[in-house]
């Protein structure tokens, strides 16, 4: 092929190379990128103030803890790293993750000469891991006992040998315990009642304070927050993948720890957990979106159903729509101080009528440092709601070829017994398919 001919004299091969690589670039950078990766970093700033548990917080925990083992005339209350040792001593199953070999946090009610109750701390640990269980991060007010067990002996033994003999009450075991660590604790102690804590018990951790609630309200806030950003960059024809992927990322931003985020369209949305499968949005699908993430330990909750400004929404999608919000607030309202949790799931179906065949599980749960934990908002359960209870409010219709349609909020009971919204700061549950 022979060279090009420049049409203008004026200018010549090397003249036009200039301008197009000079001028070129400016003008394709200047022209918007509908698809390019949207910024969501305005998002982090919402809970940037918002300090985690301080170590005093930890130290009346382990008081309290002690009070009531005492109260209740238990010799001891044992449990594996997780979400109640996390609550009591900071140790989480990421700071020391589970095997075969126990690992162990011990509370004992140690009372003095004055009859005063106090908390002693022992971690129970394998001999070749105690210097590296000491450097674990766990508060205290008083020198921690660390009894150790080598790979032949006894681990349970050594448990045992932290509670005073004189000691005669049951030992409490964390409900969360594997099976294994519970015969083990059986087995060295024939004599005494090894037993899955108590309702008491329980109720330390899932009664939320002040200091709980404010991480809670924070990260519920930007749950919504970070919804209402990725919506902004959906569109008509995209994937539930991408719809997912979005939300994730706005999460990330906000600051959240592993976030996740379950994205579903139209008809896919009638299978609660979704279908596997990844459905393009239509005009006349809902989108639902439920996500959350960590801020300091606790986790977030939030599902929105909704639609897009270009959405073309059915009347019938649209109606029932409206029937999972009203429903919403029937439980939202039913949820007070005192309440039966069976009640709460048992008067939203009442309300929801020939409908409520459509509601396929249990109304919400409890929530906190696990993403589901009691009590539970079901028929069938005894639990009563207290003051400081915090819980998911997520009703929902699922006919399955057509819709799916469910609406969460999470919420705390407050000190004058009512329910408050975790996510009222940001406007509570959603108003309409397209105001979140």
């Amino acid at each position: 092929m022979g060279r090009v001919r420049l049409a203008h004299p004026a200018l010549d091969e090397n003249s036009v190379n200039f301008l197009i690589y000079t001028f070129f670039p400016l003008i394709t950078r200047s022209v918007p990128n509908k698809r390019q990766d949207p910024d969501f970093s305005h998002l982090a700033s919402h809970c940037a103030n918002i300090s985690p548990i301080q170590s005093s917080s930890y130290l009346t925990r382990q008081q309290t803890l002690a009070e009531t083992l005492h109260s209740l005339n238990s010799s001891a209350y044992i449990v594996e790293p997780g979400a109640s040792a996390s609550y009591f001593a900071n140790l989480s199953s990421s700071s020391w993750h589970l095997s075969e070999r126990p690992l162990l946090l011990i509370v004992t009610p140690d009372v003095d000469e004055h009859g005063a109750v106090h908390a002693q701390v022992s971690i129970l640990t394998p001999s070749f891991e105690a210097t590296r269980a000491r450097l674990l991060s766990i508060p205290s007010a008083s020198d921690i006992v660390y009894p150790e067990w080598a790979e032949h002996a006894d681990p349970y033994a050594a448990a045992l040998s932290v509670i005073p003999k004189k000691s005669k009450g049951a030992i409490f075991v964390d409900g969360a315990a594997r099976f294994f660590i519970v015969d083990g604790l059986r087995d060295a102690a024939p004599t005494t009642t090894v037993q899955s804590a108590p309702v008491e018990i329980r109720r330390l951790r899932e009664r939320k304070s002040e200091e709980e609630l404010e991480i809670m309200k924070c990260a519920n806030e930007v749950t919504v927050l970070s919804i209402r950003a990725a919506r902004d960059h959906m569109r008509i024809g995209m994937r539930e993948s991408e719809a997912g992927a979005l939300v994730t990322k706005a999460l990330a931003a906000a600051g959240l720890r592993n976030p996740s985020a379950l994205s579903l369209f139209g008809e896919n949305a009638a299978l609660p957990h979704g279908s596997g499968t990844d459905r393009v949005l239509q005009p006349n699908d809902f989108i639902l979106i439920d996500c959350g993430g960590y801020l300091h330990g606790y986790e977030s909750d939030v599902t929105r159903t909704f639609a897009l400004p270009d959405s073309t929404i059915p009347k019938f999608s649209l109606g029932l729509w409206n029937v999972v919000h009203s429903i919403q607030t029937v439980a939202f309202e039913t949820a007070v101080n005192g309440t039966v949790t069976a009640e709460v799931d048992t008067r939203a179906r009442q309300a929801m009528g020939p409908l409520a065949r459509y509601f396929t599980h249990r109304l919400g749960h409890g929530i906190g440092l696990e993403g589901h934990e009691s009590p539970y908002l079901r028929g069938g359960s005894k639990d009563i709601i207290l003051t400081g209870h915090t819980f998911s409010n997520e009703p929902g219709i699922y006919m399955e070829g057509a819709l799916g349609i469910r609406l969460e909020d999470c919420f705390y009971i407050a000190e004058d017994g009512k329910p408050v919204y975790l996510t009222a700061g940001v406007g509570g549950q959603a108003k309409t398919p397209w105001k979140l």
